[in-house]
């Protein structure tokens, strides 16, 4: 077996699940699930309709690189968003099964292990930890930049000595970012293309949460924009992966995308077709159908908004606790510490969140997590609603 194997750890959800094990929930309240960062609001008809309207398209193997339908919509899609000049949906655009299996498999691509020295990959934490599996089964050594509240949850480059960057073949980067909703300014971006330029690192870019904002007038600003921005022909060693789960409440269709600079898509796309990784060709129809339409995107928003107003108008006053930047993440502080917490609303609440330490490592002295939960706000509005006031409750005892 692989030896790398060994170094995963276990998922933060069966983390929880060990915290609950022994415990009984409040049968009195019905139960409130906001631990996972799956979207409740009802899928559009329309794609409902153009996923059962292309089934005859199940008789026939699709390709790898997908429709030129689907591309043709991303990158149509992508020049809107973004303000982009233009971009290549022939050699900038892959389709892939969902941000999830790209984010991965896309270090098997790109890391270098033949070096002497054991290659570098560099994370947030808190973190997505498909991150740290995929560095760990590639070979590499994850190294993490604490995100912290002093700081605004801005990645502070200069946590990592020379010695890191030296080795650094790939940085993950999460923006708006799971689970503090911070997001990524023009002058951040440019920090971390510097640094790209100078030690040769690929910027793999997560943007799934891009489009739950709540300024129509300023959304928020993505890797490919900051790129031309700043005169960033091609997309110098940069990648962005973007997804339909939380824009568009389609988390079963497994649909996203991987755009940026060609070289590293060619490489890419050729891992890919030994991988197996085509989409179904129902799901890509469906597909490009999502990414041609705002108007449902632009209702979903409008609804984050609602929970994200409510929730801070029940906390006001228990807690400190603001609007992110973007994304459908509350990252509250807790009293006492979060596993307890956690437990504690869990038991006596019914109302299942997930303690922060779950979500992070020890790296610099700290946890940044520890003492943290993430709230997903992903329910009905009425649901949240009553889950804050639930919190509220427990707040006011402790």
């Amino acid at each position: 077996m692989n030896p790398n194997l060994n170094l995963l750890q276990p998922y933060p959800f069966q983390k929880l699940r060990q915290l609950f094990d022994g415990v009984t929930r409040n049968a009195a309240l019905k139960p409130i699930e906001l631990q996972i960062g799956e979207p409740k609001h009802a899928t559009p008809g329309f794609i409902r309709q153009a996923l059962a309207g292309n089934l005859d398209g199940l008789s026939t193997y699709p390709t790898t690189l997908g429709i030129p339908a689907l591309r043709n919509s991303i990158a149509a899609w992508a020049k809107r968003r973004y303000n982009l000049a233009g971009i290549d949906p022939e050699t900038e655009v892959i389709p892939v099964n969902g941000s999830r299996e790209a984010l991965f498999s896309f270090a098997q691509t790109v890391i270098d292990s033949s070096n002497a020295k054991q290659p570098a990959v560099v994370c947030p934490n808190p973190f997505y930890q498909i991150y740290e599996g995929a560095a760990f089964l590639a070979g590499a050594e994850p190294h993490f930049i604490n995100t912290l509240p002093e700081n605004h949850f801005k990645l502070d480059y200069g946590q990592l000595p020379e010695a890191v960057w030296s080795r650094t073949q790939l940085i993950y980067v999460c923006s708006p970012n799971n689970p503090t909703g911070s997001v990524m300014t023009l002058d951040d971006w440019r920090a971390l293309f510097a640094l790209s330029d100078r030690y040769g690192f690929v910027v793999a870019s997560d943007e799934c949460y891009s489009e739950i904002y709540f300024d129509e007038k300023n959304p928020p600003l993505g890797a490919l924009d900051a790129a031309q921005q700043l005169g960033r022909t091609g997309f110098p060693r940069l990648v962005v992966f973007n997804s339909l789960s939380k824009r568009s409440n389609v988390p079963g269709l497994r649909s996203g995308f991987v755009a940026g600079n060609a070289q590293l898509l060619e490489k890419f796309l050729l891992y890919r077709t030994y991988h197996g990784s085509a989409m179904n060709p129902a799901a890509q129809a469906a597909s490009a159908a999502a990414w041609g339409d705002e108007v449902h995107v632009i209702e979903n928003r409008r609804l984050y908004a609602q929970k994200f107003s409510d929730a801070i108008v029940v906390l006001s006053g228990t807690t400190e606790v603001q609007m992110p930047d973007a994304s459908f993440y509350l990252w509250i502080k807790t009293p006492i510490s979060d596993t307890e917490f956690t437990k504690r609303l869990y038991q006596d609440y019914n109302v299942t969140v997930l303690p922060g330490s779950f979500l992070a490592r020890d790296a610099h002295g700290v946890n940044p997590g520890k003492d943290f939960v993430r709230i997903a706000l992903v329910t009905s509005p009425e649901e949240c609603i009553e889950a804050m006031e639930r919190i509220k409750r427990l707040l006011q005892t402790l």
